[in-house]
C-alpha cells in the first residue's frame, strides 16, 4: 500500500540525496570559493527537505507548516545550481525543481 504522500516523500528524499551529492562534489572543485553559495544552499535544502520528510512521514501536525519554507529553499537552490554547468549541479537543480513543485502542490 502506498502512503497518500509517498510521491512527496520520494521527491523530498531525492532532493536530499541530490543536494548532499552536489555539496560534496562542489567541495572537491578546484575553485571551491566560487561555489560557496551553492554549497550553503545545498546544505540548507538537504536539511529542510530531510526534516520535512521526517515530520510528514510520522504524521506530525507540524509537517504541513514546513512545506512552504521547503519549497522556497528548493527554489533558491534550483536557481543557484542551474547556473553551473557541472553535472552534479544540473542534477541537483532538477531534483530541487521537482521537490519545489511537490511541496507547493501539497502545501
Amino acid at each position: 500500500m502506498i502512503a497518500p504522500n509517498q510521491t512527496l516523500l520520494s521527491a523530498l528524499d531525492e532532493c536530499v540525496a541530490a543536494c548532499e551529492n552536489c555539496a560534496s562534489a562542489c567541495l572537491r572543485e578546484e575553485h571551491v570559493q566560487m561555489m560557496v553559495r551553492c554549497i550553503a544552499l545545498d546544505r540548507d535544502c538537504a536539511d529542510i527537505c530531510a526534516l520535512t520528510a521526517r515530520l510528514l512521514a510520522r504524521g506530525s501536525e507540524h509537517g504541513k507548516h514546513l512545506l512552504r519554507e521547503c519549497a522556497e529553499i528548493c527554489r533558491l537552490c534550483y536557481e543557484e545550481c542551474s547556473q553551473h554547468e557541472d553535472e552534479h549541479c544540473q542534477l541537483c537543480a532538477l531534483a530541487c525543481r521537482r521537490c519545489e513543485e511537490a511541496c507547493r502542490a501539497a502545501a
